[in-house]
């Protein structure tokens, strides 16, 4: 089973058919199965949130309706967040430069042992992978290698 955590950017653009890079993620939900898990955190999930309520103008309900579908989708993993990944991110912050909101969200899958990250943040990608205590997680952009 391979676990894959999605960034902020990479939920909106697979929710969101007004955004250009839709076209290319609208099938990430259909491509999920026992062996293909996504991976979300607190983090991810209220950024996109925001995203879609206050940038692309979605309407409040149907914005956590939709949200709520995929909390319960049975291929869809969410992990939540603790001291411990508090912890964990201010290292990597620390680390690699980061801030808090992509601190948290790397640490938070990095602590869940996901090994692969999607987003299409260039301010990330261009770490290629972040490590903690002998795990590693790479970090991979669909937009472009899809």
């Amino acid at each position: 089973m391979t676990v894959i955590g999605l960034d902020t950017n990479i939920l909106c653009y697979a929710l969101d058919p007004a955004l250009k890079e839709h076209d290319i993620l609208s099938g990430l939900f259909r491509d999920l199965s026992p062996k293909l898990i996504a991976a979300l955190n607190p983090t991810v999930l209220l950024e996109t949130y925001h995203t879609l309520v206050y940038h692309q103008m979605w309407e409040r309900g149907e914005t956590r309706g939709r949200l709520g579908i995929l909390l319960r989708h049975p291929h869809i993993e969410f992990f939540n967040q603790t001291k411990h990944t508090s912890f964990l991110a201010m290292s990597l912050a620390e680390k690699y430069g980061l801030g808090g909101r992509d601190s948290l969200i790397l640490a938070n899958f990095l602590a869940n042992r996901v090994t692969e990250m999607q987003t299409h943040d260039s301010g990330v990608l261009k770490l290629g992978a972040v490590s903690w205590k002998g795990r590693k997680m790479k970090l991979v952009d669909p937009v472009v290698s899809r």
